[in-house]
């Protein structure tokens, strides 16, 4: 029944491309939803969704989806990685939006025995069950492998809708990728940074001193972290990329850059560091900023509520020693 309305979820990967390709192709009106949080980043889904002619909606449920760090039901990945969870957490978040939407189900990329931890039988099974719509899913493709749901059994989608792939494998995707027209995809690492152990050891640095506030988390997945104290960081931008994302997620602290030569910046945050905490930041800064000589002038900028507080002031100091920094840089 094609005047049938689809929700589907979507990631940017090839997978959720395809669900969201295919199951227009056959006919159907779909709504493809990214779910944001600081650790779920969009820019992935936004590029992949723009080159493939897919109009995409970003919500953020940041608030809501932090709760899944804390004692999931179905346990964590390798990482800290909730993926049951999170995955029964999204059809949830995607179900409220169906009176609104007008729509009628629900879809998803995931592809039975694909992924180890998210993708077994039982684990998809288990995402329904945690999703609280579980006659509402549809997994196109590979939904001839699984227990008929009530699009289903009702026809909204026939057999000749569904497809049956399985399996680690990518051939099937690739050619259906090539029949559809879809021109560019992402390789299949996640876009999940709770999967990788930097970005985690530099979460558990967070949780275990009970700040890990939403701007806190904001701020976690871009540059280099170093925990100075008990309060205080410090983070250095890597590339140009992490300097505009820090640039506009800061609001509190101390910003650092050099005064005439362009290049990372530095971000104190936290508690207020007194003057020896300070000197470490910037001498932590200065190693980092390898066009910038002993000596040469650092500008320091107080921000409150997201404005300057005070005028700049200059510092003269020198850079700290590689072991000095190795010491208080938050990584493996």
């Amino acid at each position: 029944m094609r005047d049938k309305r689809i929700i589907a979820l979507f990631s940017g990967g090839l997978d959720s491309i395809l669900a969201v390709k295919w199951m227009q192709h056959r006919g159907f009106s779909v709504a493809p939803v990214f779910f944001r949080a600081p650790y779920l980043l969009a820019e992935r889904a936004i590029q992949s969704a723009r080159e493939n002619d897919i109009e995409l909606e970003v919500i953020d449920v940041s608030a809501d989806h932090q709760k899944l760090l804390y004692n999931p039901i179905y346990g964590f990945g390798k990482h800290l990685n909730p993926c049951v969870d999170c995955h029964g957490f999204m059809f949830r978040k995607a179900a409220e939006l169906l009176e609104a939407k007008q729509a009628d189900f629900l879809i998803s990329g995931e592809v039975l025995g694909q992924r180890p931890m998210s993708q077994r039988r039982d684990a998809l099974d288990s995402v329904a069950k945690l999703s609280g719509v579980r006659d509402l899913i549809v997994r196109p493709l590979s939904q001839l492998h699984l227990t008929p749901t009530k699009p289903v059994r009702e026809g909204w989608v026939l057999p000749n809708d569904l497809l049956d792939f399985h399996g680690r494998g990518r051939y099937a995707q690739l050619n259906l990728a090539t029949q559809l027209g879809v021109k560019n995809f992402p390789s299949p690492a996640g876009g999940c940074l709770l999967t990788d152990r930097n970005y985690c050891l530099r979460l558990k640095d967070l949780m275990d001193r009970g700040q890990e506030s939403l701007d806190n988390l904001e701020l976690l997945a871009y540059g280099r972290h170093f925990r100075l104290s008990e309060d205080t960081k410090l983070i250095v931008g890597r590339n140009e990329e992490d300097n505009n994302a820090l640039e506009a997620l800061f609001t509190d602290g101390y910003r650092v850059i050099a005064k005439q030569i362009f290049g990372p910046l530095g971000l104190v945050v936290g508690g207020e560091p007194d003057e020896h905490l300070l000197q470490l930041a910037l001498g932590i800064f200065y190693s980092y900023h390898h066009k910038v000589n002993d000596g040469e002038p650092l500008i320091v900028q107080l921000f409150k509520g997201g404005k300057q507080v005070g005028p700049d002031k200059e510092y003269i100091g020198q850079k700290a020693d590689r072991e000095t920094c190795l010491k208080y840089q938050i990584t493996y």
